[in-house]
């Protein structure tokens, strides 16, 4: 199993996303997601976000909200538990990105973009709510087949 953070940069009620086109074998291959990556050998949550955020983007997160932990079950890849934040307090510019396009999108045009099932269903909950919760998605390759949500 992996452990992964993501973050939704937030501004002008937009994200900043990720269009994953540069790596040849990558999960995300061609897919929008937040930012975010792998945790690093004795990494907390935080230090891989803000270490990610920088590393991708060039911006520096003075501070962010975990929002929550999903699962992710599939048949064809390894277990991944991911803390997923929002942050819409950064300083910096925006640099080129090894793993793809950044672009701002507005928030309800997210939806709309090549993004996971499961991702719909926790970004729609995290604009929604301020409550932490945590999720489960289970896919049958890439489809997702279940899930369930539990909020505290």
């Amino acid at each position: 199993m992996i452990n992964t953070t993501l973050c939704y940069i937030e501004r002008d009620n937009k994200y900043l996303m990720l269009h994953r086109t540069k790596k040849e074998k990558d999960i995300n291959k061609d897919k929008w997601i937040g930012i975010g990556g792998k945790f690093e050998e004795g990494e907390s949550p935080e230090e891989c976000l803000v270490r990610e955020v920088k590393e991708e983007t060039g911006l520096t997160l003075n501070s962010f909200n975990l929002r929550c932990i999903v699962t992710y079950e599939s048949t064809n890849y390894e277990t991944e538990y991911m803390y997923v934040f929002t942050s819409d307090d950064y300083t910096g510019k925006i640099i080129e990105c090894n793993e793809g396009e950044l672009q701002w999108v507005e928030k309800n045009q997210i939806y709309d973009l090549k993004i996971w099932e499961g991702d719909k269903i926790f970004l729609e909950k995290i604009q929604k709510t301020n409550k932490f919760f945590t999720a489960k998605f289970c896919y049958d390759g890439d489809k997702l087949v279940k899930y369930d949500i539990k909020e505290y």
